[in-house]
Formats: C-alpha cells, structure tokens, sequence
C-alpha cells in the first residue's frame, strides 16, 4: 500500500470555519515509504495519556464489524487500552446502522453503552438533537499519551469546531477520529481507457461508452438515508453553494425547491440518470451494501460514494471468495454546466458519549488515547482511510480525495450538506428520499420532482412544527 504525508501538522490546525463550510489548508504531500497492515498490528502498544480512575470496565457499540479493516484496527486499539489501564472494554461491533437499532431504543431506557461512534451528522439527528449525548468538550484537554500533546493539539478544529457538532447547549457531542470525503469510482483494471471528465456531458459520455462496451454504467447505492440521494446532493451544492440545500430543506413552505433555478437543474442531471438508462439494473430494492458488492465484482462501471469505498470493496470481494482482483480508483464529480460553486463534502466520524453513560471516565480516556498516532495510523495502513489527524500518512487511492479536502478555494460542506440531521433523519426519508427514487426511476420529470418536493415539504413542516 503506497502513503504519502502531509508535510506539516501546522497546515491543518490553520484550519477555519467559514459559516455553514470550512476552509482547509494547502500544502503539499511528500512521499514515504509504504506502510503495511502488519506493521500497525504487529507494532508495540502505544503510550498511554489518561488513566481513569475508579472505572474497571466501560461498554462501547460499534458502528464497524469486527472482521472489517476499521475493526481490526479499533480491536488493537481496545486491546492495548486494557493492557495499559486495566479497564476492560465491553465491545459490540453491531455495524452501520446501530443508532436507530441499537443506541436510540436502548438510550430510551437507559440500558445504552457507555461509547458510541458514527457519523456527526446521524450521531446529530439521532441523538444529540434529542438530548441523548454528554459534552465532551473536556476530552480535548486529555493527554493522548504523545509527548506532552492533547487531544486538541492534533485535531484540526474545522472538523470538530463547528456547527453541526454541537447540541442546544453549545457543547459539541462528537470527537471525530475518521474524515470520509466522497467521489466517483472506478476499477482501473476493467476500465483501462479511462480519462477524467471535466464537464457533465463528458460523464454522461462515460455511461454511454460503458454501456456500449455492454457494461451497465452506474450502480445506484441504496438502503441507507445516508447513501440514497448522495449524486443529487452533490449536484445541488454545485449549483446552490454549501449550507444552501440544507437552507431549503429547512423551508417551511417549500418554496425554496420553486423558487430556487439551482435545484431544478440539480433535479435535470438526476433526470438524465433514468432517460438514459444508465443504472445496475435491481438498484431500487436491494439491501446496503448490494450494490456497492456488484460493482466491486465488475457488474458496472462506476459507483459515487464515499472515501471507504475501496476499503468496503475489497472486504466484499474477499468475503465472495474466488481470485478477482481490483484496482480502484477516485476521480471527483465534474462541475456540472452552469454551476458555480466548487463545494467538496465532507464528513468526519467519531465517538459520542450518551447522557446516561455510567462509566464516562474511562470512555473519555479511551477517545484520547485512540486520537495517539500511533494508534489512528492504523485506519490509513490497515483500512485504506483517512485519520482525521493532519500529519499522518493518506492511502496513495484516497491522494485525490485528501487534496479536495484540504483545497481553501473550494467551498466545504457535509456530506449531503447536513440533510440527513434534519427533524431526527425523517426529512430525508420521508420527504427527499422517496420522491428522488422516483425521479430516477423514471416514474416523474425533473419538473414534477421540484413541484412534489414543494408540496411534500410544506405537509411535513406542518406535522413537525
């Protein structure tokens, strides 16, 4: 696996917060040599920074599964924590959807884990927005067992400093130790002609060549809020600017989707989607991760999805079994024809600490000592992703991806610019949701989309005051 590094950690932490967005620093990347995953599994246990005091156990859930890449990283994580501390961890690995499986109904009753991780924006809508999380403003101040430095001193603001990561209290709730970005992808060893597109009739060129090769063009991710909508979110930020669409959702007669010329192109792209019929055929009612596991085994060409696809792919290809081999590769969403906002997404993933945990204090001393670099340098060489951390190595396929992220003339926003928070997550899977499926089934236009997202909109602002 070939890493490169950032030159510097004082590039991230100039970090800035720009309203809804951030602005990121530059810098270049200098080569180093490859990290294997035996060297992080196979490394001493890191220095310890915190030991809590009176905790002997604590319960975390996890968002992973223990077999994949981030969990085996986390498991030396939670391993080399009890041989420094003493303090056992109780881990579940329930996978992507514990928060409305696992957390919410356990928190209800008070019988939830002591640690949780996920994504800011469902943790947010999930959770915090419900009074479900502690602060957790004071684990910025914990030793990460690193020399003298604290877990503020390597986290670069812009990803735990804003906004959408803080409760009604002003209190953030979330400590991120993951960014995930988002792109198109493709596997260089069936694509062997690729160039990069730089408009959107030079992608639409690419679905069509794929499907004269006799390939479907696109797998349509499916089965989670998260996944559903990602291309039109994508394309509306283009055109509308970061926070915009997250503006419009909030609209509480729906207006905003009549009004708004951006949102009506946004809605023609997608609409291009379904007359061209350019999509895995199935995509509509197929589990997560389906789609995402046929396009790993060659049955479309592309997949728009996040920073962990690689990761994600491999470990479906190796659960299939058989001897495919891939070479993924990242190339980002050109900007479509008279758009004029250069909007990266973004979103970090992180620990979450529920109001009623019993066991806080070895919870907090944990999230500190994964933020260790000898500890997150794991989700790099083992799990192909990006550690929040500005000054470790980046998986050389997530090289593109890593310099969108960091590009200060770009505007920056949460994956789906945040929508997916909205109302607890029932804005998007009752209002956006379904009428986009719609949409790129063919079954309404582009007009008739922006019109019944109006609608629709107003109806469910009147039951959600």
């Amino acid at each position: 696996m070939r890493l490169i590094r950032l030159s510097s950690l004082a590039a991230a932490v100039a970090l800035v917060l720009a309203g809804c967005g951030t602005g990121a620093p530059s810098g270049d990347n200098d080569q180093v040599s490859p990290l294997k995953a035996e060297d992080f599994l196979g490394a001493p246990c890191a220095d310890i920074g915190v030991r809590p005091d009176g905790d002997k156990e604590f319960t975390y859930w996890s968002m992973w599964n223990a077999d994949e890449p981030q969990g085996r990283v986390l498991s030396k994580v939670i391993r080399c924590f009890t041989d420094k501390t003493g303090v056992k961890v109780n881990v579940q690995w329930l996978g992507r959807d514990l928060l409305r499986q696992n957390v919410v109904p356990a928190l209800a009753t008070g019988a939830g884990p002591d640690l949780f991780d996920q994504d800011v924006s469902q943790v947010k809508g999930l959770v915090a927005d419900a009074g479900g999380t502690r602060p957790v403003d004071d684990v910025l101040d914990l030793a990460i067992g690193e020399n003298e430095q604290k877990v503020r001193d390597v986290l670069p603001a812009a990803y735990f400093d804003i906004p959408q990561n803080k409760a009604s209290d002003g209190k953030i709730f979330e400590i991120p130790y993951m960014l995930l970005g988002n792109s198109w992808w493709y596997d260089k060893n069936r694509i062997t002609d690729f160039s990069a597109p730089t408009s959107d009739d030079e992608l639409f060129a690419l679905f069509d060549k794929a499907k004269g090769d006799g390939l479907p063009a696109v797998a349509q991710d499916n089965g989670l809020d998260s996944v559903n909508a990602a291309v039109f979110a994508q394309v509306a930020l283009r055109y509308v600017g970061a926070g915009k669409l997250s503006e419009a959702a909030q609209d509480k007669t729906g207006d905003a989707w009549r009004n708004n010329a951006g949102l009506q192109r946004a809605a023609d792209l997608v609409e291009r989607f379904a007359k061209g019929n350019y999509l895995l055929e199935g995509w509509e009612n197929a589990p997560y991760p389906k789609m995402r596991e046929r396009w790993a085994a060659g049955e479309a060409a592309y997949l728009f999805g996040t920073s962990e696809i690689p990761a994600e792919a491999r470990q479906l290809l190796s659960q299939r079994g058989g001897d495919q081999t891939a070479d993924f590769a990242p190339f980002r969403f050109p900007q479509p024809s008279g758009a004029s906002h250069d909007v990266v997404e973004y979103l970090p993933v992180g620990f979450a600490i529920p109001a009623k945990a019993k066991r806080v204090a070895a919870a907090k001393a944990f999230i500190a000592y994964t933020l260790n670099r000898d500890n997150l340098t794991g989700f790099p060489s083992v799990a192909d992703s990006l550690a929040v951390r500005a000054d470790l190595p980046v998986p050389a396929v997530l090289s593109p991806i890593r310099t969108a992220l960091y590009d200060t003339n770009a505007e920056h926003a949460l994956v789906l610019d945040g929508t997916n928070a909205i109302a607890g997550g029932r804005w998007i899977s009752e209002v956006l949701n379904p009428l986009h499926a719609s949409l790129l089934k063919g079954n309404m236009t582009a007009a008739q989309f922006t019109e019944a997202m109006a609608a629709k909109q107003a109806d469910f602002w009147r039951g959600n005051p």
